[in-house]
């Protein structure tokens, strides 16, 4: 199964990545154009929630990548939507003290969402953070998404440089929260040479991988000034 659409533009001309939207912004479409080779869940998925997520890839002027997700985990697939396709864009921090439905409450995914909501003096009180993946969607869309089994996917915003004592300061309480929940609560700190793994950064190692739109790189400093936007 294709993973991916063919870019609808020249490849020599994926040159950049429009800066008014950041990956994991969600997006509401207008519309979504007909892919070749398409999975054949895309258009039900497209017609129960308008939404695509942005991903990390190099698109044409007036375009820009985004990420189609289904019902199932293996659900997903990538492509690119004209930016006139686009009604409104929502950022996970957007989403940090956003609700689920009532009755979507007690999924463990946001059961701890709350309790990290409730603690305003906790670890991620001095930072622009949010929800990604399955809650995030969620949240936007208000289309059920979450199972029993989700993880929490959390975005960290950190333009200026972490130190490792801080990392670990920031995993230690979500690693917590993770046992408290049972699920895995997974944190990507968004850097200037794109994501990174909360965990990797604070594990100290020598180089820690960040993905990147120009695709991932292994690096020893993602705020180092010469690597570009993510």
């Amino acid at each position: 199964m294709q993973v991916c659409a063919a870019p609808p533009f020249a490849a020599d001309h994926a040159l950049s990545c429009d800066a008014r939207w950041r990956p994991h912004d969600l997006l509401r479409l207008h519309c979504l154009p007909q892919f070749d080779g398409e999975p054949a869940w895309v258009r039900d998925a497209f017609e129960r929630a308008p939404y695509a997520v942005v991903r990390r890839a190099l698109a044409a002027e007036g375009f820009v990548a985004i990420g189609l997700r289904g019902m199932e985990r293996a659900q997903r697939y990538g492509t690119w939507v004209h930016v006139d396709d686009i009604e409104t864009a929502t950022p996970p921090d957007a989403l940090a003290r956003r609700n689920p439905l009532a009755e979507r409450n007690a999924l463990p995914a946001f059961v701890g969402l709350a309790e990290l909501q409730r603690d305003t003096s906790g670890a991620l009180s001095g930072f622009v953070w949010g929800p990604t993946g399955s809650a995030g969607f969620e949240l936007a869309t208000q289309v059920p998404t979450v199972t029993a089994a989700s993880d929490l996917d959390l975005l960290i915003r950190t333009p200026q440089k972490l130190s490792r004592d801080t990392a670990l300061q920031l995993l230690n309480p979500l690693q917590a929260l993770a046992q408290r929940v049972g699920i895995r609560v997974d944190a990507q700190l968004e850097t200037p040479a794109g994501g990174v793994a909360l965990a990797e950064w604070a594990a100290g190692k020598a180089r820690v991988m960040a993905r990147h739109a120009r695709g991932p790189q292994l690096i020893a400093d993602p705020w180092a000034p010469a690597h570009g936007d993510a």
